[in-house]
């Protein structure tokens, strides 16, 4: 109940108004002499906010301030305590007096009932005392405790107290806005105003090395940015008089921003750096202001996506072990390598690093790596795919069960000795054991017997393994697996002569050596690319094609000593040279550009054709000699077919010109208004079509070509006799291609043991032709040339494929890939001995033919007959308006379905670019 309330309450009791109002009495008294503690305080508070608006404690040093502030606190103390001295408890006559004077009551009412009777109390004088006090009580009336009535005691010493009220609201009406910042910054030093000049703010986000990028600056006017997770967030301060703080409340449960702190660079500067980690609101705040604010959109730095491609492994026949893969990763993938497992050893793990192209987002791609040498191949193995991106996450794939590819044996004895070598190595039988088992194929009757440096490597391998006492099992098992895998392989080669085994090694070794090469400069970096790592890579490119040519010439001795001859084929010799040349051309420039995946391809196939050379014999260079005879006769055929159909093409062009020169006969008279209508621009559709494309610049289908300067103008017209000598002459020529053509099928049914539809169908075809020409029919022998053309066409595509088919299963590169027109580009996954295209050696002439008038952006340099671009004119309007009107004529001809089919015909091919 509040003081002042009234307490009549009706059926009260005058003890309980009484109390109430006594109660509520003494609280007002309490306020009243408690409330002036408040003035020193709030003149004080009142005192320091003016001083605030004038911005005078802001201009301070913070120490200085702070002390302003501390003896201001401890006057107002002081006076505080010294008023607190004079407070007294109510007493209770104060308090009656206090009730008497908030009820109004007059005469002391309430010390009545207090007061005692004077004399002695007899009946009567005790009777009087009680009508009295009925009198007294019945007159008290409503009670109250009254308002507290606040009142200053000595008002002379608190006079300033409304004066600095008014001057407070006079100063913060005049400072407005600023009021607030002004006088918090007066009651908190280190603090600075709204007024005070913003310190210079540097902000930005380096963004990291997976994703390289331009630095996103952060200013008033850039608040929000998108950035990779792991950006290096970077500020400085200047001119700020206090340590600042960085805060970033991150939008999920993890931390938004790394550890960071600010480092003075000097007077009032400042410079923090921190990683960004996930997405949130960036504040910078320094003496109590918010100076800079920024929404930062951090993208995750996701685990690579990694995963196995189609058909894993090796299959029948094949050595090499598929690797098919798929890797993504949004900043790139920055290597990849499969993990190999024996299920019954889990504790070895084979490493078979994955080249890449750089750092490619996404890679889909098949490797095929050699692992046939480790002692694994054949096995079955528990195969991950491990990725690592450009950003430092690394996966896993999931674990799958492939086949690791092995090398192809035949020999019995090399075969025992893989499978020695693979027992041991596996754990699977002792070294003791093993050591016997070759001690025992050393003493029977074989090969070895008669071979002693075969023989000898056996028994030291053998000694190897058997000495337990000097030698540890790891390098014993190390030792012996490395020299049974080389023995092993010339068992199976039968290598006798030491020149040949030499050459063999040498090449082996060069072949290894390029591959170090390319690994450590794959290990580098970008470092890898620099002159003096291509320029070993270049010398060891180099070994390796005198480690080949060293082995030709081995090859070529054993021959002479084995009393055989090797046919001198230049073709062999010129061609090998220059594809050999140009793959490893290419291997240097994928490795100089990075394209680690591309040096590794064509690593893979230098040393498919190492090894096919290695294992070469000269029986061997006997059937490469007699196939590329084969070669040679097919496409020696497949050249006279081609001119067969040039020669089939000109008969065509002899039907369309005596064609043309019939319309240009029936449109004389049309034709002898030509020059007029180009001087005046005469009526278009009184020319005939040939001259509307001559108009064009067009030559029409058929006609001749336009003479150039200094030559023969040919004839305006042939006389009836002409046209008919030359149909008789053209029915000659088609018999005589006829007879050509029948000699070339036998040929090739000979060399392929097939025939060839198409050529047969020709063969019927060009009857049709003779036949119109001997009845004088262009028309129909025009439509019998087109389909003898076509037909040889199709004859030239089977006989391609037809080629095609034999070098596939004859095994023409074997083991010379490097004479296959495509470099090796045939299929990795028998270790790339499938020949690619070999029988394109035409196209590639016909292409080549066409080269030489055409600069290095395939554009043609005028310099033959088809250059066209030395005498080229930009045409007026006058030009353009006349080629639009021909152009309209001819799509109305086009359109006259009444036409001879011919014209129509070349109407439609010729509108049908436009």
């Amino acid at each position: 109940m509040t003081a002042g309330q009234d307490i009549t309450q009706p059926g009260g009791s005058l003890p309980q108004r009484l109390a109430r109002a006594r109660q509520q009495a003494r609280r007002a008294l309490w306020v009243e002499q408690l409330w002036p503690l408040m003035l020193p305080t709030a003149d004080a508070a009142m005192g320091v906010a003016l001083l605030g608006l004038v911005r005078l404690p802001q201009h301070m040093p913070d120490s200085l301030h702070a002390l302003l502030l501390a003896g201001i606190a401890g006057g107002t103390a002081y006076a505080t305590w010294r008023q607190w001295r004079g407070i007294h408890a109510p007493t209770a006559s104060e308090t009656d007096r206090r009730v008497e004077q908030a009820s109004g009551l007059t005469g002391q009412p309430l010390r009545t009932l207090h007061d005692r009777p004077a004399n002695a109390l007899t009946p009567e004088i005790t009777y009087l005392w009680q009508v009295h006090l009925h009198r007294t009580t019945a007159a008290l009336g409503r009670l109250r405790g009254g308002w507290p009535r606040p009142r200053l005691k000595g008002a002379t010493g608190w006079a300033a107290t409304p004066v600095l009220a008014v001057l407070l609201a006079g100063g913060m009406m005049w400072t407005g806005d600023h009021a607030a910042s002004r006088v918090t910054a007066a009651f908190l030093p280190g603090m600075d105003d709204a007024d005070t000049p913003a310190p210079q703010i540097n902000a930005w986000i380096t963004m990291p090395d997976y994703a390289p990028g331009a630095p996103v600056f952060l200013d008033a006017t850039h608040t929000s940015a998108t950035v990779p997770a792991g950006a290096r967030l970077a500020i400085t301060l200047n001119g700020l008089n206090g340590h600042p703080a960085l805060r970033m409340r991150a939008s999920g449960p993890q931390p938004a921003i790394g550890p960071h702190d600010f480092h003075a660079l000097g007077n009032a500067s400042w410079n923090a750096q921190a990683t960004l980690l996930a997405s949130g609101t960036l504040r910078l705040r320094g003496r109590g202001r918010t100076l800079g604010q920024w929404t930062l959109h951090v993208t995750p730095n996701p685990a690579p996506e990694v995963a196995w491609g189609k058909n894993p492994g090796s299959h029948e026949g094949e050595w090499r072990t598929r690797l098919p893969y798929h890797a993504a990763q949004p900043y790139g993938i920055a290597s990849m390598h499969a993990e190999l497992v024996m299920p019954d050893s889990p504790r070895d793990v084979l490493t078979v690093p994955i080249p890449l192209n750089g750092h490619p987002r996404v890679a889909d791609d098949v490797a095929t790596p050699d692992l046939s040498q480790n002692p694994w191949a054949g096995e079955d193995v528990t195969a991950r795919l491990v990725a690592t991106s450009t950003s430092g996450m690394t996966a896993t794939s999931a674990p799958i069960r492939l086949r690791m590819g092995a090398r192809p044996f035949n020999n019995p004895l090399a075969k025992a000795v893989l499978d020695i070598r693979k027992r041991v190595a596996l754990h699977r039988e002792n070294r003791a054991q093993a050591a016997r088992e070759l001690l025992a194929l050393g003493q029977a009757d074989t090969m070895l017997t008669h071979h002693v440096g075969l023989l000898l490597a056996l028994t030291s391998v053998a000694a190897v393994l058997g000495d337990a006492d000097d030698v540890t099992d790891d390098y014993a098992i190390t030792q012996a697996t490395g020299r049974l895998w080389f023995l092993a392989l010339d068992i199976e080669h039968n290598r006798r002569g030491i020149d040949n085994e030499q050459a063999d090694f040498g090449v082996q070794a060069a072949q290894d050596a390029v591959r170090e090469q390319l690994e450590h400069m794959r290990e580098m970096g970008p470092r890898g690319q620099g002159p003096e790592q291509q320029a070993e890579l270049q010398h060891r490119m180099q070994a390796l094609k005198d480690a080949i040519s060293r082995k030709m010439q081995a090859l070529a001795q054993q021959a002479m000593r084995d009393h055989s001859a090797i046919p001198a084929i230049p073709e062999m010799t010129s061609r090998g040279e220059q594809n050999m040349a140009q793959m490893m051309q290419q291997l240097q420039d994928d490795a100089a550009n990075g394209r680690d995946a591309d040096a590794m391809q064509k690593l893979q196939q230098m040393e498919d054709m190492a090894n096919g050379i290695r294992n070469a014999t000269p029986q061997d260079m006997m059937q490469l000699a007699q196939q590329m005879q084969a070669r040679q006769q097919a496409r020696e055929l497949r050249r006279a077919l081609r001119d067969l159909v040039s020669r089939q093409s000109r008969l065509l062009d002899h039907a369309q010109s005596r064609m043309d020169q019939t319309q240009r006969q029936q449109e004389r008279d049309a034709a002898s208004r030509q020059t007029d209508m180009d001087e005046d621009g005469g009526d278009l559709s009184s020319m005939s079509t040939a001259d509307l494309l001559r108009q064009l610049g067009i030559t029409p289908s058929g006609s001749a070509p336009q003479p150039q300067a200094g030559a023969t103008p040919p004839p305006e017209s042939m006389t009836p006799e002409a046209h008919t000598a030359q149909q008789h002459a053209d029915r000659a020529v088609q018999h005589a291609l006829s007879r050509a053509l029948h000699e070339l099928q036998r040929e090739f049914k000979q060399a392929s043991g097939k025939d060839m539809p198409a050529l047969d169908k020709a063969q019927t075809d060009m009857k049709a032709v003779r036949a119109a020409l001997g009845a004088g029919k262009d028309p129909d022998a025009a439509a019998a040339e087109k389909k003898v053309l076509a037909d040889l066409q199709q004859g030239d595509q089977q006989m391609r494929q037809s080629m095609r088919s034999q070098n596939a299963h004859g095994g023409m590169t074997v083991f010379l890939p490097m004479l296959s027109q495509d470099n090796g580009k045939g299929s990795h996954g028998s270790g790339g001995n499938q020949p690619g295209g070999q029988d394109d050696d035409d196209d590639t002439d016909q292409q080549a033919e066409g080269k030489g008038d055409r600069d290095p952006l395939g554009r043609k340099t005028g310099g033959t007959h088809a250059g066209m671009d030395n005498d080229t004119h930009v045409p007026d309007n006058a030009s353009r308006e006349r080629a639009r009107e021909i152009e309209q004529e001819l799509r109305r001809r086009d359109a006259d379905r009444t036409r001879p089919p011919e014209e129509l015909e070349y109407l439609d091919r010729l509108l049908r670019a436009f």
